[in-house]
């Protein structure tokens, strides 16, 4: 689409081209260059239908754009939407005949976008481009009646499902930097051929080093190549496994931009859209709902103006219904997945809460037919747990809590992963702690930290740990279930920042609210002492303020503790005032 629209200006750069091609073939002085004679008659006759070639658009070309150009008046107009034979018109001459055909247009218009909006120079055309978009997704909501191939599942693009499957199974380790142990952000490579985290690496030199980490290697040259292939695959990947990726050093999608259409075509044509899968929802047969829900789940998913004009068609209510679709796990799956991307809108959380949706979304957690719904609702309930009556609420749901503990014991990564948010989110509610505790959190949570090899599932354990252990119930419950070993082993190995913050948070909560006891135990750990400095020097800032007042902590026991006896629990010279 965007092609046809371009192409008085693809043609005049083929004419361009051609004529400095001619230019440079009538400079060139062949007589010279000893060339048999047919190579000279080849340039030659190069040159002359060069100079006589005329590059112009194709009839049916022009008869296109301008039928898209009147298209794009009447959404502009406000009125009735366009003919959809006259859009099935233009799609079936630029070759779109299928639901898949009109999504690779969409996401090539939506990538256009995204360059252009990042390039100054070339922010003239977001508005040309804007109102393809509108158009091509109101196209493909509209026209096309099923999104399924031969093997009933959604058609997300050729491979795309099997490639999504394929970065959830790849080993998140291989992209960590082997400086700061954390996923590369970033990733740049040095002249000994290894890649490194840009900040990491930076900091290194900055430090007066000259020597490639891994290797010892004197460098003579500190120069900085971008893996521009490891950072797109560490983006994927970060994506298919829902891992944020939240860090300056990489142009992360700016979904502010998202909050208007970008064009008066847009937004109309967003709006007949949403008004035409809210009536689908409302009256259309099983098949035709679970495609409203599927299209509603893709529009949602990264723009906020799109979520907008849904909350506003009503879709709601009607996506609420079709979670008790108990024979239809796809469209289960859709329909959660919508609201999981709708609830991400200011309005939409009051709108699922007032039509009964909470119950609807819990029993989602234990009783839905997939694996992704359940994963679809813990994340649901993350999101409504930001507003604070509502974390009250889901925590008086009977089984909400207990529901999410159970989904930690049992599910993949990734439902793990929600499950702990969800809780944590939950816990801000301070009458959530005892039903937490009281569903056997403790002991599961534990258990991952031992169990576990994914550090965002640990450090999302960790968080939950601490927030309970902030309270004295939580504290003991944590302390009779024998953590402390196995935090301070945590703390004493190399973990990414955010893990090591939480675990000092965790040890200075309990040893606040666990009695003198844990701090006892702490002062006998011969590796803590080192490990709570370093996170003074190299800890978040968060975890600095924790270690440091975790220090004082240990200091004043040791102090009381040695004026009263004789016996040296540990070496003096081991306690260095911070501060």
């Amino acid at each position: 689409m965007w092609m046809l629209m371009e192409s008085d200006r693809v043609a005049n750069h083929f004419l361009v081209l051609v004529r400095e091609m001619a230019t440079a073939l009538e400079v060139l002085p062949l007589e010279v260059l000893d060339l048999p004679c047919e190579a000279v008659e080849v340039a030659e006759l190069a040159v002359r239908q060069a100079r006589q070639t005329k590059f112009e658009v194709a009839s049916g070309d022009q008869a296109a754009m301008a039928e898209v150009l009147t298209i794009l008046r009447r959404f502009e107009g406000g009125g009735d939407v366009p003919d959809r034979g006259e859009i099935k018109r233009v799609l079936d001459y630029i070759g779109v005949k299928k639901w898949s055909d009109c999504y690779r247009e969409v996401k090539f218009l939506d990538s256009e976008i995204e360059f252009h909006y990042s390039n100054k120079e070339m922010k003239r055309e977001l508005d040309a481009l804007s109102s393809l978009l509108g158009l091509m997704n109101y196209a493909r909501c509209v026209l096309f009646d099923s999104v399924y191939g031969k093997s009933n599942q959604p058609v997300d693009g050729e491979g795309e499902s099997r490639n999504h499957e394929l970065l959830r199974s790849l080993d998140g380790d291989s992209f960590r930097c082997p400086i700061s142990l954390e996923i590369m952000r970033d990733p740049v490579i040095i002249e000994t051929g290894h890649t490194y985290d840009r900040c990491s690496i930076l900091k290194w030199f900055r430090a007066g080093n000259a020597t490639c980490p891994n290797t010892g290697k004197k460098l003579s040259s500190t120069e900085l190549i971008p893996n521009v292939a490891l950072k797109q695959l560490i983006q994927q990947y970060c994506l298919a496994n829902g891992i944020p990726v939240a860090d300056s050093s990489r142009k992360i999608r700016d979904i502010t931009r998202t909050a208007a259409a970008g064009s008066l075509a847009a937004e109309s044509a967003m709006k007949a859209a949403a008004s035409f899968l809210a009536g689908k929802l409302l009256g259309g047969d099983c098949k035709g709902r679970n495609k409203s829900a599927y299209e509603i789940r893709l529009l949602s998913k990264t723009s906020i103006f799109n979520r907008s004009c849904l909350v506003e068609a009503g879709v709601i209510p009607s996506l609420l219904e079709l979670l008790s679709s108990e024979d239809d796990g796809t469209s289960q799956e859709n329909a959660i997945a919508a609201l999981l991307n709708l609830s991400k809108h200011s309005r939409s959380k009051a709108l699922i809460v007032e039509n009964g949706g909470l119950r609807s979304i819990v029993d989602i957690l234990k009783k839905g037919v997939k694996v992704e719904a359940r994963q679809h609702a813990a994340a649901t309930v993350f999101y409504l747990a930001s507003i604070e009556e509502y974390r009250k609420l889901i925590g008086e749901t009977t089984e909400a809590i207990s529901d999410l503990v159970e989904m930690v014991k049992e599910a993949n990564y990734r439902g793990k992963k929600n499950a702990l948010v969800a809780i944590y989110g939950l816990l801000m509610h301070p009458g959530n702690h005892w039903r937490v505790l009281a569903s056997g959190a403790v002991p599961l949570l534990l258990d991952v930290l031992i169990s576990s090899d994914r550090d965002e599932v640990v450090t999302d354990s960790l968080a939950v740990l601490a927030t309970l252990a902030e309270k004295s119930e939580g504290a003991q419950a944590i302390i009779r279930c024998g953590a402390l070993p196995q935090v301070v082993r945590i703390l004493a190995s190399t973990n990414p920042r955010a893990t090591m913050e939480h675990c000092v948070c965790l040890l200075l909560a309990l040893s606040i609210n666990g009695g003198e006891d844990v701090v006892a135990y702490l002062v006998r750990s011969p590796s803590l002492m080192g490990s709570l400095y370093s996170q003074l020097s190299e800890g978040t800032s968060r975890a600095s303020k924790k270690a440091g007042a975790l220090i004082r902590v240990l200091h004043e026991f040791y102090e009381r503790t040695s004026s009263t006896s004789k016996a040296t629990v540990l070496p003096r010279e081991q306690f260095v005032h911070a501060w």
